[in-house]
């Protein structure tokens, strides 16, 4: 075994393979840029080493700096995690040349399913489903557009070294193919250096689903069952869970089977994950096969028990896999949800800065121990008072939940998103708790478009309306009075009057009359009465705390409460289940008094484009005098490792362009004015 591994990456993958090195007794070197000099891995490992400036080309992705750190330190073998060289063949091959062990598949490996192009065809004489489609590299959109017509919309484009929703294009229509090949292209360009573009048919309504396989050196190979993966946004995975909802026993065989095929085809030894679209008939068709750890790993964890880093260390070490078919289990339902920065209300644009507040919910389960039973895990990489910077992805953390069934699990993932506190930056917990709130998904109905379907004009505030308003008004009331009342659970007589303005968008506001009245003896619990019904709250969770636990109407409930917001110190910020209120509690005469207030109405911005994220700006498309229409394309930013292309929301002349390409701009900087 080896004695000290380098990990090649960042986050919270790089500090979840700490965490078994840890365990199985292994020293480990941790790399960063600058920009990740006081990161959480960085602080983990026992060693780490400077590789260069900010942007990944120039630090993590700098081949011949990983290996001079591991000549330095004396680390033996590399594990690459996800993404950066993780799917490098040149990286392997060149670990290899120098004597350290590349913790992932072999090289030839890498190579045979990393070119989508070639595994595809692999992959059809190895007597795995494929879709019809173009197989070989596409000279010019042009030819796409020619392509895409004979084979017949929809189509998708995809770069074929392409990964993570990077280079990744759905075309409904010519426009739609020509400037998705040009876009994925330079997406492909600029994340893998390799333009090579391919086009296949899209399967309408398809559900994503993956097969965990892995190898050893002595020829063995297994499945270690499927993962859902069919929520998604952009083609980025936001939702994962294991088992899928969506495949009998007589599927997930077959697909289980193809997976093995596969992988014994090209001699894979390590983990990987042959991906599947599975169609409303029943019918699946290989999509790609992932030569790394995937993301979504830790609910494979959950219903088997294994722990998938440990066992790639030892396979990569030349042990023996410890287990057979017939030994893998299946046991509970698990899901996962990527805490990404982004503002869904901003159509999920990247949010980078300081994280002022980050108190993930607690953690039963560890990463390290992936047979504990189940609970609530979390996998981050990030810490109060750290930077989310602007050069990387834009994970958060992952929330993992184990529970006795899918249910259970959706339960479980509820309550843990409730209790996740993220401020400084935006992130999409509402917008999770939504999703996982909503019918369809509660009952398994969904596929890659559910998104797109239940949200078409993106995500708005008025998709987070409570399910029951009167329980954050409670709320908002119940903490006013354990405020205001230092001795709160001595007794009422009477109900205390109040009313509850709630402040909306735009200057909107409502008055809810509330009476709230002390249990004798039971301090910090009151009932709450709105009109005809009735919240009996209970919890001990002090005035300070953000996070409040309790009881209403007998019914556990985790909420967050903080008093003031940067516009008013008086308000009181309510959150649930992914809706939020704002609001103040005041006395009847303080309420009618208040509805003389005038309104400040916001500011018209209609005249400005204003760059919604921190980024590069890539590409500007118009010029000044020129006249657009609504939906042109009037410039293109990049953050995140993702191009965001900014749109007119009307017709209009171009007054001033204030930014230039090739600027770093802030968030709501004006890149130009409208005449």
């Amino acid at each position: 075994m080896f004695e000290k591994i380098l990990i090649a990456n960042r986050g919270e993958i790089a500090c979840r393979i700490i965490q078994t090195a840890r365990k199985m007794g292994i020293a480990t070197v941790a790399v960063y840029s600058d920009a990740d000099r006081q990161a959480r891995h960085v602080a983990l490992a026992d060693e780490a080493v400077h590789v260069g400036a900010a942007p990944s080309r120039e630090s993590y992705l700098q081949v011949e700096r990983i290996v001079a750190a591991c000549r330095q330190t004396g680390a033996q073998a590399v594990h690459p995690g996800y993404g950066f060289l993780s799917e490098s063949e040149a990286f392997a091959r060149r670990l290899d040349e120098e004597g350290i062990v590349f913790i992932g598949p072999r090289h030839p490996s890498i190579a045979a399913m990393g070119d989508k192009i070639a595994a595809k065809k692999l992959a059809r004489q190895a007597g795995v489903h494929t879709i019809a489609g173009w197989a070989d590299a596409i000279a010019s959109a042009e030819q796409a557009v020619q392509i895409a017509r004979d084979i017949g919309y929809p189509v998708m484009i995809k770069a074929s070294a392409g990964g993570g929703g990077k280079g990744l294009r759905v075309a409904f229509n010519d426009e739609e193919a020509f400037d998705g090949f040009t876009r994925c292209r330079s997406e492909a360009r600029n994340s893998f250096g390799d333009e090579r573009v391919f086009i296949e048919k899209f399967v309408e309504e398809p559900r994503h689903i993956e097969i965990q396989v892995l190898g050893d050196a002595h020829g063995n190979v297994i499945h270690l069952n499927e993962r859902e993966c069919s929520i998604q946004r952009r083609h980025q995975k936001l939702i994962e869970e294991a088992p899928s909802p969506s495949i009998g026993e007589a599927t997930r065989r077959a697909m289980g089977e193809q997976a093995v095929a596969l992988a014994k085809a090209v001699r894979y030894q390590s983990v990987g994950t042959v991906e599947f679209v599975l169609g409303k008939d029943q019918r699946f068709y290989f999509l790609e096969m992932n030569t790394r750890l995937q993301v979504e790993h830790p609910v494979t964890e959950c219903i088997t028990g294994l722990d998938l880093v440990e066992l790639m260390i030892r396979v990569a070490a030349g042990e023996p896999l410890p287990l057979t078919q017939d030994q893998v289990r299946r046991e509970g339902w698990a899901i996962e949800c990527r805490i990404n920065a982004e503002d869904p209300l901003r159509n999920f644009m990247p949010s980078a800065g300081r994280l002022a507040r980050f108190q993930p919910p607690e953690q039963t389960l560890c990463a390290a121990d992936a047979g504990r039973g189940y609970g609530t895990r979390v996998d981050t990489g990030v810490h109060e008072g750290g930077e989310i910077p602007a050069c990387y992805d834009s994970m958060i953390a992952k929330l993992v939940v184990h529970g006795t069934d899918r249910a259970d699990a959706i339960a479980r993932m509820r309550e843990a998103l409730d209790g996740f506190v993220v401020r400084g930056i935006s992130s999409i917990i509402g917008f999770q708790a939504a999703l996982l709130a909503h019918p369809k998904f509660a009952a398994g109905d969904f596929h890659t478009g559910f998104i797109a379907e239940h949200y078409p004009h993106g995500f708005r505030a008025e998709d987070l309306a409570p399910e029951d308003p009167g329980f954050l008004v409670a709320l908002a009331a119940w903490m006013h009075h354990r405020i205001g009342t230092p001795r709160a659970g001595q007794g009422l007589k009477a109900g205390k009057q109040w009313v509850v303005l709630t402040l909306g968008a735009a200057g909107q506001r409502s008055y809810t009359p509330v009476s709230v009245t002390d249990f004798q003896g039971m301090s910090g619990s009151s009932l709450v009465s709105i009109l005809a019904s009735s919240y009996k709250i209970d919890s001990d969770s002090g005035s300070g705390q953000l996070r409040v636990r309790g009881l209403c109407n007998d019914r556990p409930f985790v909420a967050q409460i903080e008093r003031g917001t940067p516009n008013n110190p008086l308000v009181l910020r309510i959150q649930h289940q992914g809706a939020r209120i704002d609001a103040m509690v005041l006395s009847p005469l303080a309420a009618r008094l208040h509805q003389w207030m005038p309104c400040k109405a916001p500011p018209d911005l209609g005249k400005f484009l204003l760059s919604p994220m921190p980024g590069l700006l890539v590409d500007l498309a118009v010029q000044p005098g020129q006249q657009v229409r609504a939906g042109e394309k009037l410039a293109v930013v990049e953050a995140m490792k993702m191009e965001n292309v900014l749109c007119a929301a009307q017709d209009g002349v171009v007054g001033k362009v204030v930014a230039s390409k090739g600027e770093s701009l802030a968030v709501d900087q004006v890149i130009l004015e409208f005449a």
